[in-house]
């Protein structure tokens, strides 16, 4: 090894060893667990598989979910209630909780990912043995009605938890080689958006960014579907904002109703601590029946605009085919006017 190795090792550990410390340091300041960080997964590790909100209904969509999984390179340990059913959920609020549990108690298991979302998560985010995951960090992801969950686990036990695909999710190959890149390689990778294919038009129309405001601001990420973050409000499983890149995401919600949470957030304060915004895809966010509606783009400047923070809109987080994985908790830098997200350090270990 030569000596210029030498050194750019021992810099690139001492940096690392400077950024954890400075992370601690500020998370005693505001009275926040510690960063806590999972092993990365590796292939032929036994993934735990769950419910914790919509039931599966039909025997197909699991059986997908499973080969999904496997095709990662992962064994797969589904949960005694993961094809259970009460109502919309799957199985009830105990039977639910109890998987979970069960999966972080389980030392065969090395993660633990989401069937599936919906509805249901905030029935059980105050019944999760917190003190044991914070014995047992592991990974855990999921995203829509998992933002209850990740950011739950995250401000309970300062584990850093995965907004990403859950297992019913489309695993193209944009979404695989996030997921790889922050969960198995642990890379300190940039997010970014896909590369569009050249077409015939004179434009590219697809995966645009758009700059609301311009700038760089580091923080620790948090965020996720917007309704159920807005649910959490005044809650202790709500996310710590001060200083942090809050990403936002939302589907099938009238305007008016995105303006209700976002006034939520401002009430609260925690639009008012934020160091920037990253806003993902709004899918099917359309004006409802009635006298009118503002546009998507007035309401997100009226709330976004007075902050002075980096905000930009159209990130590939949400309910779309190709999503990256946004680390919950991990310490970022964004960069509005580029669009990405750049993680200032392995999300896992």
């Amino acid at each position: 090894m030569t000596t210029s190795r030498r050194q750019l090792l021992h810099l690139g550990a001492s940096a690392a060893g400077l950024m954890a410390a400075t992370s601690a340091s500020a998370a005693a300041a505001t009275g926040a667990p510690a960063p806590l960080y999972a092993p990365r997964l590796r292939p032929g590790d036994t993934l735990g598989l769950v419910s914790p909100a919509n039931a599966t209904f039909e025997r197909e969509p699991l059986k997908m979910a499973i080969e999904s999984l496997q095709a990662l390179g992962f064994k797969v340990k589904p949960g005694e209630f993961v094809a259970a059913r009460r109502g919309p959920f799957a199985g009830t609020d105990a039977q639910r909780a109890a998987d979970l549990n069960a999966m972080f108690a389980d030392d065969s298991v090395a993660g633990v990912i989401a069937m599936t979302g919906g509805s249901g998560c905030n029935r059980i985010v105050d019944r999760l043995d917190y003190a044991q995951i914070r014995r047992r960090p592991k990974f855990f992801g999921g995203f829509s009605d998992l933002t209850s969950l990740v950011n739950g686990i995250q401000r309970q036990t300062g584990l850093v938890t995965f907004h990403g695909p859950v297992a019913a999710s489309e695993w193209n190959d944009y979404s695989v080689q996030s997921f790889r890149a922050l969960v198995m390689n642990a890379e300190a990778a940039v997010l970014r958006n896909p590369v569009v294919k050249p077409s015939d038009d004179l434009i590219v129309r697809e995966e645009r960014i758009s700059t609301l405001r311009g700038g760089k601001a580091q923080g620790r990420l948090v965020g996720g579907n917007l309704t159920v973050l807005a649910s959490l409000a005044g809650t202790p499983y709500f996310p710590d904002c001060r200083g942090a890149l809050l990403f936002l995401e939302d589907i099938n919600e009238y305007i008016y109703r995105i303006d209700r949470c976002l006034s939520t957030l401002r009430l609260t304060g925690a639009l008012g601590q934020v160091a920037g915004v990253v806003l993902g895809r709004f899918t099917k966010c359309e004006p409802g029946e009635g006298y009118g509606s503002l546009t998507l783009d007035e309401v997100f400047d009226d709330y976004f605009g007075p902050l002075n923070v980096p905000v930009y809109r159209g990130a590939a987080i949400g309910h779309i085919k190709r999503k990256m994985t946004v680390p919950v908790g991990a310490p970022a830098e964004m960069d509005a006017d580029a669009g990405t997200v750049r993680l200032l350090q392995p999300a896992v270990t």
